[in-house]
């Protein structure tokens, strides 16, 4: 491992490359602790502990805890992953985008382009809601517009900001620079977090006690991480054979090869679909100040909140983990039913002389490949939910409150596979061996 370290910062142009990484990454990290002009920083903190379902909590780890302090970075990349996904949606809906879509590398450009645009249009938004909704009741002092505008206009141009410094790290650094940001993040998060586990059972605990207590904290996280690692990992190879054909004196083809199904289709998608929607009731009733109520309203929203499932005092908020299970397998379904078409994989392997072994080429492929996808999203559905669910479940029952659940530990594990591979195939180029074949 230390010579393939060595072998990495011999080559001139992948030093500078993560130099360049290590660099954006100092620059968000200051970003994130620089407070936005005219507001109460203490502001949040303080309605968090008013707060009894905190809402904000899933949107505050993806951002570092740059939310709570408020500061120039406090929507950060969230505008941009929604953005993406809309424009993802929207590409089956709308034939134009499908044909950019299609269209290459200028077709990729433009909807970058409209990305870019969204983006901004949505952090516009956001920054505005917030800056009108929270600066009334004290986030901003002696409200007025003009303060309001300039936390508007710090909010908007962070998150631009974040967004053109992914863009960067992708093109001059390693890795998929948006995702990079993303990581980073909710690694901020992780020391405040053990140290939180620390005092709640580990300080003011006998030797033997504490000792046993973080060997099990320790297990758990090092099994989910496995856990994420398999389920990362996983793939069922379809077997596809090419007729041979003469062509001019030669035959060619002939040749063997197979369709790669990720177990994991859709990545970690479904969870944060369903975490979105699982929270924006209980968004919607802070922004109305009707958070707190007993009423039958608050109790529903209660049930939605991650941090009142398998609580053994109030087992009736755990109905909520039961949606959240469903939409987990619901949206894992459905993004894949949009980023993989059957039906098209049947008709290219049909236009190129190839078959599925045993399966006729046309519809019968396209309803082979269905059916094998869909004992895959089911499996790769069910991975994930284990993976969501260990980190809510000791949260419950042992009160671990902690930010990085199962959807951090999926990014950070996924992000550090995908970066390890791209220095891989840099260095390989150079005859290095790399770190995945160490």
């Amino acid at each position: 491992m230390l010579k393939t370290l060595q072998n990495v910062f011999k080559v001139k142009e992948i030093r500078h490359r993560i130099f360049y990484v290590l660099m954006m990454l100092v620059v968000i990290r200051i970003g994130s602790q620089l407070p936005v002009p005219g507001v109460d920083s203490n502001y949040f903190k303080e309605w968090f502990e008013s707060q009894s379902g905190n809402a904000f909590n899933f949107f505050d780890a993806f951002t570092g805890g740059s939310f709570t302090s408020m500061s120039i970075f406090a929507l950060n990349i969230t505008p941009y992953i929604t953005s993406s996904i809309i424009i993802q949606l929207l590409t089956i809906a709308i034939p134009k985008l499908e044909e950019m879509q299609r269209d290459g590398e200028d077709g990729r450009k433009k909807l970058t382009a409209i990305t870019r645009f969204l983006t901004v249009a949505l952090a516009l938004m956001q920054s505005t809601a917030m800056a009108i909704g929270f600066g009334r009741n004290g986030l901003i002092p002696d409200f007025n517009f003009t303060k309001a505008a300039v936390v508007v206009v710090c909010l908007t141009a962070g998150s631009a900001m974040l967004m053109w410094i992914g863009e960067r790290i992708t093109e001059k650094g390693v890795g998929n620079g948006i995702s990079i940001v993303l990581m980073i993040n909710i690694v901020s998060r992780i020391p405040s977090d053990l140290i939180s586990l620390y005092e709640g059972f580990v300080k003011g605990k006998t030797i033997a006690r504490g000792a046993l207590a973080a060997l099990i904290i320790i297990a758990i996280i090092l099994v989910v991480v496995v856990f994420v690692l398999i389920l990362n990992g996983g793939q069922r190879n379809i077997p596809v054979q090419y007729s041979k054909k003469m062509q001019g004196r030669k035959m060619v083809g002939g040749q063997s090869t197979h369709i790669p199904l990720k177990v994991n289709t859709s990545g970690v998608i479904p969870i944060i679909f369903a975490s979105s929607i699982m929270t924006l009731p209980g968004l919607i009733a802070s922004f109305m100040g009707k958070g707190n109520g007993t009423g039958i309203g608050s109790q529903i929203i209660n049930a939605l909140s991650t941090d009142n499932w398998c609580k053994p005092s109030q087992p009736v908020y755990s109905l909520g983990l039961l949606l959240y299970i469903v939409l987990i397998i619901f949206f894992a379904y459905f993004y894949t039913s949009i980023t993989f078409n059957p039906l098209e994989i049947a008709d290219n392997i049909k236009k190129q002389g190839g078959f599925i072994p045993g399966i006729r080429p046309g519809k019968a492929t396209s309803d082979y490949l269905n059916k094998i996808l869909n004992y895959i999203i089911f499996i790769g559905a069910s991975g994930l939910i284990i993976v969501a669910v260990i980190p809510i479940f000791f949260n419950g029952v042992f009160g671990a409150s902690v930010s990085f659940g199962g959807t951090s530990i999926i990014i950070i594990v996924g992000v550090i596979l995908e970066t390890l591979k791209q220095i891989e195939s840099m260095m390989l180029v150079r005859n290095y061996k790399g770190f995945l074949n160490d």
